[in-house]
């Protein structure tokens, strides 16, 4: 058995072991991802001040309007499930440098910090990476055979 081959048996597993459930996480970290955004805009000292304490103060308006973009437009696409495993993609590097200016700032055992949200989010990241969208997502549904009787007539 070749690797291509081992991918598509892996793929068709999780397709059919993918219970309702995880697709309901997969929503509620896009929703929380998405709100984490709408913070960093409503608040933008509190990633100013991340960002200065972690010492790449140089690039601080850079990364701040990119996180803030990828954490609103990611959650998005991660909660309904288009283009989720890309959309996962750009999150990763944001979540992984969370995670380094959090260590930096506060240390590894701060109680209630950025560090536990960011590690979490991030091992979410990499399981959606890897488990898919699933069923209830735009990608299953567009993943599914539709015929022309299945969709809705406009007139």
């Amino acid at each position: 058995m070749n690797y291509t081959d081992q991918i598509k048996s892996f793929k068709e597993f999780v397709d059919m072991h993918h219970p309702g459930w995880i697709d309901i996480i997969r929503v509620v970290l896009g929703i929380a991802i998405f709100i984490k955004g709408i913070y960093f805009i409503h608040n933008p000292e509190a990633l100013i001040q991340i960002l200065d304490n972690s010492k790449i103060s140089g690039w601080t308006f850079i990364v701040e309007h990119h996180v803030a973009f990828t954490y609103l437009v990611g959650g998005i696409l991660i909660a309904i499930g288009l283009i989720t495993r890309i959309a996962i993609i750009f999150q990763l590097p944001v979540f992984f440098g969370s995670i380094f200016c959090c260590l930096a700032d506060k240390g590894f055992f701060s109680v209630f910090s950025d560090l536990t949200f960011s590690i979490i989010m991030f091992a979410l990241l990499i399981f959606y990476l890897i488990w898919g969208p699933g069923r209830f997502s735009v990608d299953g549904y567009m993943k599914r055979d539709h015929t022309m009787d299945d969709m809705p007539q406009q007139f």
